[in-house]
């Protein structure tokens, strides 16, 4: 019986992803800052551990209570809507120790294990922002290509280890807390000046033509840890599938 570590558990895609492998009959390790039994109680084959990515005594501290593991989900993120002009370099720095940075040492931490074994997958969740440019998330979309390009060179360092690296790109999903998930990172980052273009922005999120559900970014996770072909890339959701195709 498998075992795949999920990172970013508390809600969204996450608590979703979770819920699929378990019911997948896999065993899982759901992962999250402050572990809640209300959100997710844990049960056979499935424990709930603090972590933290952005804190390696966190992250040893994680991996040392799970036990060996066949995947690794690295999905834990924020989001961040704003003007970049308005963006403190201090709210940046926040946004890419958690995307980006936390990524890369979850994704470090585990290879060792990957590498004994010689197999093991790493699924990296980023976003449809990756695929078209938006506006208002220039952080937020840097800090997912990084994870984008860092994913796709990855891939072919550990083919000689029989490890694979995977790509999970979910659409807008209007039911995640995208958002609230941001805080107080947000205030102040519509400054006047950008207030109107703001408002046209919004509202074209408030009435999307497609949108990604919770349900459809676990199924491409679950596709994407057991896939065993050269694919990188697994659009999630009927948005980012469109956007994928026209970019």
């Amino acid at each position: 019986m498998k075992t795949v570590l999920i990172t970013g558990c508390s809600s969204g895609y996450g608590l979703e992803t979770a819920r699929y492998f378990h019911f997948q009959g896999w065993n899982v390790v759901a992962t999250m800052r402050t572990p809640r039994e209300d959100v997710l109680p844990a049960s056979e084959r499935l424990r709930v551990l603090a972590l933290d990515v952005t804190n390696p005594e966190s992250i040893a501290a994680a991996l040392k209570a799970s036990g060996p593991i066949d995947v690794l989900v690295n999905n834990a993120g924020i989001g961040l809507f704003g003007a970049f002009e308005a963006t403190p370099m201090s709210t940046m720095r926040e946004v890419f120790e958690t995307n980006t940075f936390g990524v890369m040492a979850m994704t470090q931490a585990v290879l060792p294990r990957f590498h004994a074994r010689r197999s093991g997958v790493v699924v990296n969740v980023t976003s449809s922002a990756t695929l078209v440019p938006m506006p208002l998330v220039a952080v937020y979309t840097a800090s997912k290509m990084a994870i984008e390009g860092f994913t796709a060179s990855l891939a072919h360092e550990l083919e000689i280890f029989n490890v694979r690296v995977k790509l999970v790109e979910p659409g807008y999903a209007p039911t995640t807390r995208f958002t609230s998930n941001s805080g107080s990172r947000m205030d102040g980052l519509i400054p006047e000046a950008y207030a109107r273009f703001a408002q046209s922005v919004f509202a074209l999120f408030a009435e999307p033509t497609a949108v990604t559900t919770e349900s459809d970014v676990a199924k491409e996770v679950w596709r994407a840890a057991n896939d065993t072909s050269g694919q990188l890339r697994f659009p999630a959701g009927a948005d980012a599938v469109a956007l994928a195709q026209s970019s």
